[in-house]
């Protein structure tokens, strides 16, 4: 059955995470990727390993994990795209395209006459995005940027870990390239509203996607608070600032995450915790304040969490509707019965290794689910297939371009 996307075709020129990201949701919902390598090099994270992924034999393959994560669905072509021949082939996979990706420098795939100006002046309808560290204009728009530097630039790691004063203290950054995640999210989002305006006769778009722009946004509750107080956040480590008590504490055994959001939930902590009291003490009635009177309140529930281990306050607060969870590593959270049961590990067949694990994607419809075809691919692996049977050209064309270095 066809994907929901299954009538667009993506050529992608874009590399390492943002980009992939959202050609990879691209290529989940059924859109034909074409993605676009360096010739003997490719993707960048073609060489971000170790980890390798393994063949049967348990060797090392050439494929990284990285790449791995970002490119599945996909067919990689191998293309010189600095070479005359090279744009000239892009030009022609842009005609028989519906959206072009691409993260390289302010300008520089216009010194290639590969631009969005230059590209709609041959497909007027074509959706053309664009991802850089600091957006198309402005006194950074220059500037490369890549994940860690944008969460400092951006002020997420102003919020992330412990205060300055605490043990381990200072800032952290997030322990994914969450700037490239989430610019990724959002281009898919622009990506998909574009082609919606398209097919209502709307024409073509450029969207000019930044890194920073996306990180900033993704500031959400936090830049608000700042905006509306004029106060800058501080971190609270594993705590919220706009909720109590909402974070990790000790227990017995272990830790355990406390989520309550809201008084009905405090309450029943309370109640299973042993200390009804505590829900009727005006200093933290209300989660207000419980915010104003966050040490007196952490205090109290810190000292009763140590009374059970973590998982006899599982099995309590669970049942009553009070959100709490245990502190997992990766190998918990792939043993976790829930994770288990939504399918969000799977396994391809792999050309390098036999079978290749992935992570799924988390969208789930019910009535056209997604499908997955297409391993990440291994370098240059669909060049043949793709200029053959999309350009019509035959397998001395391709040679002579193979010679020339071109693919």
């Amino acid at each position: 059955m066809a994907g929901h996307l299954s009538h667009l075709r993506v050529l992608d020129l874009s590399r390492v995470l943002a980009g992939p990201w959202a050609s990879q949701n691209l290529a989940d919902l059924g859109a034909e990727v074409i993605k676009i390598e360096r010739p003997k090099v490719g993707d960048d994270t073609r060489a971000w390993g170790p980890p390798f992924l393994r063949n049967e034999a348990g060797q090392d393959t050439r494929e990284t994990a990285y790449f791995l994560c970002a490119n599945r669905g996909k067919k990689s072509i191998t293309l010189d795209i600095a070479s005359e021949r090279g744009q000239a082939i892009v030009r022609e996979l842009v005609r028989h395209s519906d959206v072009v990706i691409e993260n390289f420098k302010t300008g520089d795939l216009a010194r290639y006459g590969l631009s969005y100006d230059d590209l709609r002046q041959i497909k007027p309808d074509i959706v053309y995005c664009s991802i850089t560290g600091f957006g198309q204009d402005g006194p950074f728009r220059e500037q490369a940027g890549y994940d860690f530097m944008i969460q400092g630039t951006g002020g997420l790691m102003s919020l992330t870990g412990e205060p300055d004063d605490a043990p381990g203290g200072g800032p952290k950054k997030v322990g994914i390239p969450i700037a490239d995640l989430m610019t990724g999210m959002y281009a898919t989002v622009a990506i998909l509203a574009a082609l919606t305006r398209r097919d209502r006769g709307g024409g073509g778009e450029y969207i000019d996607m930044a890194l920073l722009d996306c990180e900033v946004a993704t500031l959400s509750n936090q830049a608000q608070n700042y905006l509306i107080s004029g106060q800058v956040p501080r971190r609270y480590g594993n705590a919220h600032p706009n909720v109590v008590p909402y974070q990790a504490f000790p227990t017995a055994d272990g830790h355990i995450i406390l989520a309550i959001g809201n008084d009905s939930q405090f309450a029943k902590f309370c109640q299973c915790a042993g200390a009804p009291e505590m829900a009727a003490d005006p200093r933290f009635v209300t989660n207000a304040q419980r915010v104003i009177n966050r040490q007196a309140i952490v205090a109290e529930v810190a000292h009763l969490m140590l009374k059970n281990t973590t998982v006899k306050w599982l099995e309590m607060l669970g049942p009553m509707g009070v959100p709490c969870g245990p502190i997992n590593d990766l190998a918990q959270t792939f043993e976790h019965t829930q994770v288990a049961h939504r399918h969000m590990k799977m396994e391809m067949v792999h050309p390098s290794s036999g079978k290749v694990p992935l992570i799924a994607n988390p969208i789930h419809f019910r009535e056209m689910p997604i499908a997955y075809d297409l391993p990440p691919p291994v370098l240059g692996q669909h060049t043949e297939d793709v200029l053959g049977q999309l350009l019509g050209m035959t397998s001395q064309d391709i040679a002579v371009l193979q010679a020339a270095g071109v693919v």
